[in-house]
């Protein structure tokens, strides 16, 4: 029987995110060793570096395609049934997500048929059939029909669009069960939590303070003089010229429950002072995390 898996995808810029949340899911689990965790870098996937700078199809408009923006790596949530060799159980997950709960409960959930299986995008009723595909849980075997390499080069063909991709639109429907939403809570994070999501980019706690480094999500078919505007900021000005600050989390938990798993990492040798350090140096970090944590308390037992 193959040993399931949990996959978190990753750039440099959220490298810090993923140790951390690689951390929180053994941490959180009352049998740890049930499962194995991997994280995904997008430097070790040649096919995502092939494409920088090209155009691809988003939203129905053209984007350029950049390694360095900050959510490079989403691409690699359809990777994980072609790395389990189409075997077994595997869960993937963004590396901005941290667990509370034990991720063995979603493992050994019944999947009542579905071969993938993701919480709703939105409740709202006309995006009903939009999965979040920042957290799923994955019957490899019943996913061969993936081919994200190829996929991926549909975009740039413009034959297949990312936003619809990223949200399984292209999936059949029978295929897919629905989580509940604590399995991938959008900062939000209650006595239910299973796993919490800091999704929204610009309040993630680890990075207040610095400067923007992702390319906003801009109303493409609804706005298109929004994206034109975007277009010529970017082109004269620079990928990231005024976007301004990441801010802080408006919820103080939130940024507390990231230092306290941080300042685990750090007393237990799992993260070395050196790599905040240096993700710090590097802008990937907020200067004050390290002062973060010497205030931080342990986390609850």
């Amino acid at each position: 029987m193959t040993r399931p898996k949990i996959f978190i995808q990753t750039n440099g810029r959220q490298w810090l995110g993923a140790l951390v949340s690689a951390y929180s899911l053994k941490r959180r689990s009352a049998n740890p060793d049930a499962f194995d965790v991997e994280i995904m870098h997008v430097r070790d996937f040649p096919f995502l570096a092939e494409k920088e700078g090209q155009a691809f199809l988003r939203g129905g408009v053209s984007r350029m395609w950049r390694m360095d923006d900050l959510q490079s790596f989403t691409p690699l949530r359809f990777m994980p049934p072609q790395l389990m060799n189409h075997q077994g159980r595997a869960v993937v997950i963004d590396p901005d997500i941290f667990a509370v709960g034990d991720i063995n409960e979603l493992l050994n959930r019944d999947m009542q048929g579905a071969a993938v299986m993701g919480r709703r995008r939105s409740h709202k009723e006309e995006k009903a059939t939009q999965i979040a595909t920042s957290v799923m849980l994955l019957d490899c075997e019943r996913l061969a029909h993936w081919h994200p390499e190829q996929e991926f080069a549909e975009l740039f063909r413009f034959e297949r669009d990312y936003k619809d991709w990223i949200v399984l639109e292209h999936e059949d429907r029978q295929n897919i069960g629905v989580l509940e939403d604590e399995w991938n809570d959008f900062d939000r994070l209650t006595a239910g939590t299973k796993l919490l999501h800091n999704t929204k980019r610009k309040t993630q706690p680890w990075k207040t303070g610095l400067p923007v480094d992702y390319t906003p999500a801009d109303k493409l078919k609804k706005y298109p003089v929004l994206h034109k505007l975007n277009q010529w900021r970017a082109g004269l000005l620079g990928e990231y010229a005024l976007l301004g600050k990441y801010q802080p989390h408006p919820d103080p938990r939130q940024e507390q429950y990231f230092f306290d798993l941080l300042k685990e990492c750090l007393d237990s040798g799992v993260i070395s002072e050196s790599v905040v350090q240096n993700e710090m140096a590097r802008n990937h970090v907020r200067h004050d995390a390290l002062e973060l944590v010497a205030q931080a308390s342990v986390a609850t037992a």
